[in-house]
């Protein structure tokens, strides 16, 4: 199992954090070019709710389905794949109120490469570039809830 971890601070009270993470938009938001991204069916973040989509890279479509649980709204979720191109994939978020003007936000993943010959080197590429991925995020975040 391969364990992945990245935070960041944002000047934004939790709320807002917890709020924008709430939006069915927000996924949208945080996948750079050039992911594409349709949604088949993202419920309201909820214990159980499903966010069932497919990543276009070029012209590889991805197909993903995570259920939510442990859903705390000031304090985060996580997300488990239950379809897609990884072995195995569980990330938390988790949103940690700074001084009730700024948050830190903490993303932990454990993750296993599939083992499938195609799907296993997707999803080893896509375990290489979380840093990317996850710098991304983090300016984009900060860009939504602070109004940069």
């Amino acid at each position: 199992m391969r364990h992945f971890h990245h935070e960041f601070q944002v000047n934004a009270p939790v709320e807002r954090i917890a709020d924008f993470h709430s939006s069915t938009q927000a996924l949208k938001t945080l996948t750079p070019p050039p992911l594409f991204v349709r949604f088949n069916q993202v419920d309201p973040l909820g214990e159980g709710s499903l966010a069932d989509f497919t990543m276009w890279f070029g012209p590889i479509p991805i197909h993903w389905v995570a259920v939510h649980s442990q859903v705390n709204p000031m304090e985060g979720f996580t997300d488990t794949q239950v379809e897609g191109p990884f072995q195995t994939w569980v990330h938390r978020h988790s949103f940690e109120s700074i001084n009730g003007e700024s948050t830190k936000v903490i993303d932990e993943i454990h993750g296993q490469p599939s083992n499938h010959p195609f799907w296993g080197l997707v999803s080893r590429f896509m375990w290489y570039t979380l840093p990317i991925l996850f710098f991304y995020r983090a300016r984009q975040t900060r860009k939504a809830v602070e109004g940069r």
